[in-house]
């Protein structure tokens, strides 16, 4: 019970510096953004004092010195509000990102989930077998693999299959004559939109999984235990699945945990190239428009993921192994 209520101490505490950076981050961006709205609808010119404060009470921003702004920014979180988005004015913030999160975590998640699973079983595997001449093989291609940065690797997707072969789409997250709800033909759409997407994810993923995993394995096959299951004559796949396996999955089991709160952010850059309507794409565009309240409540949804999947991997750790939760 010590040992929880130390974490959670010590994730609260990280949880409001997150929150104070949240606040002070966007308002280093250069720029103003009730200035870029004004200017949007009015075109140049000056903007009237009165006007200006009133906008600024309107999207959340807060109005006086900046300890006052703070003030009521954390209230304003206490009551769940972000604001009203500049980039989708006048939508809040909390629908813009209400409509935004499902793309991003159904694709980046399920892609995760892909990579993840690929990676470790391909990696006991080959761990086990570290002499097989495919391994041989293997290892070098998944390195190569892993060098190779994702946004690269989705511009060579994009070009292959949907420019040159013409099998799936260049950019969206489905066809944009359909109405979105949870009928088959979105649902299709939606699934064909997300293939190159989803094996950008895969691709770029599976070689760091399966190499972490293997060097694990092979750490591990040499620890006394299993050398003496080896010498009592247990039966091989036992070997492998209960004792090398089990132990040597533990860093990936944390790092897929990790992993699990990044899913949140997406990936930027993906959805970028593919025009995918998730998180990344739309705080991609929050930037552009100095939409603070966007801003906010995007690295707000990120932070707490990304803390949550850290304390959950500490709460689990915990568990799985005893030894952790011995103070120092």
């Amino acid at each position: 019970m010590h040992y929880v209520l130390r974490k959670l101490g010590f994730y609260l505490v990280a949880a409001w510096a997150a929150l104070t950076i949240n606040f002070i981050l966007p308002r280093l961006i250069p720029g103003n953004p009730v200035e870029v709205l004004l200017a949007r609808s009015r075109g140049q010119g000056a903007v009237p004092p009165q006007e200006a404060r009133s906008l600024e009470l309107l999207l959340g921003l807060g109005h006086g010195n900046l300890l006052t702004r703070y003030i009521e920014y954390l209230n304003q979180l206490v009551h769940l509000n972000f604001g009203l988005s500049i980039t989708y004015f006048p939508t809040p913030v909390t629908t813009v990102i209400a409509q935004c999160l499902p793309w991003t975590l159904v694709l980046v998640g399920t892609a995760t989930v892909m990579g993840a699973s690929l990676g470790v079983t391909l990696g006991a595997v080959a761990g086990w077998k570290r002499s097989s001449a495919w391994v041989n093989n293997l290892i070098p291609c998944t390195t190569f693999l892993t060098a190779i940065p994702y946004f690269w690797l989705a511009l060579v997707l994009l070009y292959l299959f949907a420019e040159i072969v013409h099998a799936f789409p260049l950019y969206g997250g489905y066809d944009a004559s359909l109405q979105i709800g949870w009928s088959g033909h979105f649902i299709g759409s939606a699934l064909y939109h997300a293939v190159l997407p989803a094996a950008t994810i895969v691709i770029s993923s599976v070689g760091g999984w399966l190499l972490g995993m293997r060097n694990m394995m092979v750490s591990t096959l040499a620890e006394d235990y299993v050398m003496a299951a080896e010498a009592k004559g247990l039966p091989t796949r036992r070997i492998m699945l209960g004792y090398a396996a089990r132990n040597a999955v533990l860093p990936s089991v944390a790092g897929f945990a990790i992993s699990l709160g990044f899913i949140v952010s997406g990936s930027i850059v993906m959805e970028v190239v593919f025009s995918y309507p998730g998180i990344g794409y739309n705080l991609l565009l929050a930037v552009q428009n100095d939409d603070y309240p966007l801003m906010q409540g995007i690295f707000l949804i990120i932070s707490l993921a990304v803390l949550g999947a850290n304390l959950l991997v500490d709460l689990l750790y915990g568990f799985v192994d005893p030894r952790t939760r011995l103070s120092r």
